[in-house]
């Protein structure tokens, strides 16, 4: 089942001190603060996914990246059937925050860009490269290291 990034959500300590942030593990880092570093890290190197934003209307939470080919997405939880991320993520936010609604944005831009508009750390940014982490996460998430790759199989 996903795990919308509500539970991951960096404290006020975690969101002014990187190194606090990085400390985190893996799950929590790319659920919130480093989701984008993990989005394009996954998009550069599977073919036919892109990148989504999803932003919340107005000044509410839960702003998510991930990486999406329309049908399946990867971010912290590993692969997800993309109607499932939107659907708990929803629900979840909605439970928290009432009225919470938010847009699901296709990103067409560099990190460096899309980090600059959207107030997210870029990648010189975060304490040490973020690059090596993002994709040794990919990695464990890999079939044959305990992921498994749904678009071999069957369609959500």
């Amino acid at each position: 089942m996903y795990r919308s990034t509500l539970g991951f959500r960096r404290t006020a300590a975690e969101r002014r001190d990187p190194m606090l942030a990085w400390a985190r593990d893996d799950v929590s880092f790319f659920a919130a603060g480093a989701c984008h570093i993990l989005a394009w890290a996954f998009a550069a190197t599977h073919l036919g996914f892109g990148i989504i934003y999803l932003r919340p209307v107005g000044s509410l939470p839960g702003h998510h990246v991930y990486a999406t080919d329309g049908m399946w997405a990867f971010d912290h939880c590993g692969w997800t059937p993309e109607a499932e991320l939107l659907a708990v993520t929803s629900a979840d936010y909605r439970r928290a925050y009432p009225g919470w609604r938010c847009e699901r944005i296709p990103v067409r831009t560099d990190i460096e860009t899309f980090c600059r508009n959207n107030n997210h750390r870029s990648p010189a940014q975060f304490p040490y490269p973020p690059w090596q982490r993002a994709h040794a996460f990919i990695a464990r998430l890999a079939p044959g290291n305990g992921g498994a790759n749904p678009r071999a199989s069957a369609r959500p």
